[in-house]
């Protein structure tokens, strides 16, 4: 049996270029003792993605060259030698980019089956994309009735959840995105207070006229300049959920940080928060997330392409700016058939089931 994997080649400097991932086909191992095979459904394409590409030890190990790509991924057991687990179960795991992966049975969880949800959604809403969202605002920032909420890449995965969150716990939320139908989506969709268009709009002006009080929570997920003017208007004891810096993370040289000197003379509290910490608490995220899909509360947007092949380009888009929502990569289907052969945007609402 062969599989297509994905092997980190080169640490990229600056934007990952042709030639840091190489697609390569190698033949799948035969299973030892307690071992699983699983065949990959979907993949997830995250920020963090660029951040493992480095060669530096962060909160995970260190990925060197010749490993295959690190990512989240939701399969499907094809063979099993291991107690806990049966052929024909879904489970969620570190799959990497490939087609198929043998696991131990360490880090592997099985998906709930017959909840009348889509099985994509356990890759946004009741997966990582969630927990990040709910721990990361409700867990960091304690957020309070009449709080002015904003969040950065507001219509992103994380983002487009955390502002409805906040709009549950009865925050005024202020999203900021990068396009006029990110923005549209946000207010019109679901439901926020307003949504400024970095690229277009004055930012610190536009926040001024739609933060008049202050800003209390800031739900961080870029850095740089849009860090600098969203400080200026954060009010006295304010917290901050430092969830990511898409925007330096292909910087070739640190970049100038902002006026920090806002953090103590409002005295600030910040806090950086990896979700990997949360998940002895999952099933708390996962009950409440799930009963707020089935009241109609949060909806999201999946922008799922097909073919592992073309992972290499698709996680260009995060950078760009160019998905809509969480992006993944259908790897195969449930069953054996082909995935259809075209970038399609999935925006789905929730259940009735």
């Amino acid at each position: 049996m062969k599989n297509k994997q994905w092997i980190l080649k080169n640490f990229p400097v600056g934007d990952i270029s042709e030639g840091d991932l190489v697609l390569e086909e190698n033949e799948v191992s035969e299973l030892l003792d307690d071992q699983v095979l699983i065949r990959n459904i979907y993949l997830s394409l995250d920020p963090a993605n660029r951040g493992w590409m480095s060669g530096q030890k962060s909160y995970v190990d260190a990925m060197k060259t010749g490993d295959i790509m690190r990512g989240g991924t939701i399969g499907i057991i094809e063979e099993s030698k291991n107690d806990k687990f049966k052929k024909g179960e879904i489970v969620n795991c570190m799959g990497g980019w490939q087609e198929y992966f043998i696991s131990d049975g360490k880090g592997v969880r099985q998906i709930p089956q017959g909840t009348g949800f889509p099985l994509d959604i356990y890759m946004s809403v009741l997966g990582m994309t969630g927990l990040t969202a709910y721990f990361g605002l409700l867990d960091v920032t304690d957020p309070q009735q009449g709080e002015t909420l904003v969040v950065s890449a507001a219509a992103g995965a994380v983002g487009s959840i955390v502002c409805q969150i906040g709009k549950i716990k009865g925050c005024k939320v202020v999203g900021i995105a990068g396009s006029d139908s990110k923005c549209e989506w946000l207010t019109r969709e679901l439901g926020i207070d307003a949504a400024i268009n970095y690229k277009t709009d004055n930012l610190r002006q536009r926040l001024k006229e739609e933060c008049p009080d202050g800003i209390d929570i800031y739900f961080e997920n870029v850095g740089g300049s849009i860090t600098e003017a969203v400080l200026t208007r954060m009010n006295i004891n304010g917290r901050i959920s430092l969830c990511g810096l898409i925007s330096v993370y292909n910087s070739e040289s640190l970049a100038s940080g902002p006026a920090w000197g806002n953090l103590l003379v409002k005295r600030i509290k910040l806090k950086g928060f990896i979700v990997f910490d949360y998940f002895k608490r999952y099933m708390e995220a996962y009950l409440d997330l799930t009963n707020w899909m089935k009241e109609g509360k949060i909806q999201y947007k999946n922008h799922i392409i097909p073919d592992i092949e073309n992972a290499g380009l698709a996680i260009k888009k995060l950078f760009s700016g160019e998905n809509e929502g969480k992006l993944i990569i259908q790897v195969s289907c449930l069953l054996y058939t082909s995935p259809s052969p075209r970038d399609k945007r999935q925006s789905r609402m929730p259940s009735s089931a």
